[in-house]
């Protein structure tokens, strides 16, 4: 077999060890099911049988005494959490691996704290192995010609405005490869300084002497919906439960499960209060800050000091319009991912592994895009629609 794509129990988004933390806390013995979706008509067939070696691998990391130390000098996560995850051996009998009629089928089931990893774990190998394997007409060269060219737009930008962009890696997910992953941060590092103001990669932050950033997973918040009854109270109690663990340490919320709109009308004082940050990851960014700074504004609370965290395809050139939009309105910082992580010449996989099972019941993310909704039982749309009082489409 190749070289393990993953080999380092760190090598995942930020918001997996903190969302991880939150589920072994609260929720030990959920039982879930999440299920991998390319949005693209491609055939990735083909790579089924490296993808299952791949993740047969997986089951060979641990987190390391030093990888432990690492974490802790962090000040976020708790003693117990780290004495567990120290122990954990990831199962790949977790994770079936099929096709059918040339698409690749991927399902993950089993306890939540252990499934949680697989998500960052299999869309990374996925990806790396289609751009190895399948993907035409990319190549580093070429992605380090794009690369130069984006640092030096970015560069005559902050010279002419006078402003700093701050931006974080978000690209672990669906880059092109591991090594180019941490060339992209390592060369964003060194040329831009202070603009990159971390990465959700936890690994490189390690390596790279950065501050790991993430917020929460869409999963935290579509857990709930079968966690919690009465099933209208879902998402508020999500926002509740993970306020209490972080004491306000982690305190940017992701609005875009059940909707902005769903958000909003669950989003009152206290939560607000709790929360000095906001995350977009759907639908028009500049109507979405505009809806959230009118909220806020009308629960009497201050914009300025806030925080709009944006994600959702970000490039430099849309970032820079949205920081114009609300400058001196409040503060604002991005995500990008794919666009840095996997820009070397080829189209990358529009793919994702959600969260389709909680419990044995059928969860749901109702986007504010509507190409991004995804649940495998429509009627628990409808369901969930109806007791958030929305419109057909969100």
């Amino acid at each position: 077999m190749p070289s393990p794509i993953i080999q380092s129990l760190l090598d995942t988004d930020f918001y997996k060890l903190t969302m991880q933390q939150a589920i072994f806390h609260h929720y030990p013995d959920a039982i879930v099911r999440a299920d991998f979706v390319c949005r693209a008509d491609v055939k990735l067939a083909p790579l089924a049988d490296c993808i299952r070696e791949q993740i047969d691998a997986l089951s060979d990391i641990k987190l390391t005494s030093q990888e432990r130390s690492w974490l802790e000098s962090q000040g976020l996560f708790s003693a117990d959490y780290l004495d567990w995850l120290q122990t954990l051996t990831l199962d790949p009998q977790q994770v079936s691996v099929t096709t059918e009629q040339g698409r690749l089928l991927i399902g993950v089931s089993g306890l939540w704290c252990c499934v949680t990893l697989f998500e960052i774990y299999i869309l990374a190998i996925v990806s790396q192995l289609y751009g190895q394997k399948m993907a035409e007409g990319g190549s580093l060269a070429e992605g380090r010609a794009r690369l130069a060219e984006k640092i030096d737009w970015l560069k005559r930008q902050q010279t002419t405005r006078g402003r700093t962009l701050h931006f974080v890696d978000f690209g672990t997910r669906r880059r092109h490869s591991r090594e180019w992953q941490r060339e992209v941060v390592h060369t964003l590092q060194r040329e831009l300084g202070q603009s990159l103001q971390g990465t959700s990669n936890v690994m490189l932050a390690r390596e790279l002497d950065l501050t790991p950033q993430g917020t929460m997973g869409h999963e935290w918040l579509q857990a709930h919906q079968a966690l919690v009854s009465p099933l209208n109270q879902s998402q508020k109690r999500a926002l509740q439960i993970w306020s209490d663990e972080w004491q306000g340490a982690l305190n940017t919320a992701l609005t875009d499960t059940i909707s902005m709109s769903a958000f909003l009308n669950d989003f009152d004082y206290t939560l607000a209060k709790s929360y000095k940050g906001l995350r977009h990851d759907s639908g028009s960014p500049l109507t979405w800050g505009e809806r959230a700074l009118d909220h806020l504004n009308r629960l009497g609370l201050s914009t300025q000091e806030r925080t709009l965290v944006f994600s959702d395809n970000i490039t430099f050139k849309r970032a820079v319009a949205i920081q114009e939009h609300f400058y001196k309105r409040c503060q604002t910082r991005f995500g990008i991912g794919t666009w840095l992580t996997n820009d070397v010449g080829s189209t990358p996989l529009p793919i994702v592994l959600k969260m389709t099972e909680c419990n044995g019941q059928p969860v749901a993310k109702i986007s504010d895009e509507p190409a991004k909704t995804l649940c495998l039982q429509p009627e628990f749309i409808e369901k969930l629609r109806a007791v958030y009082a929305m419109p057909e489409q969100a």
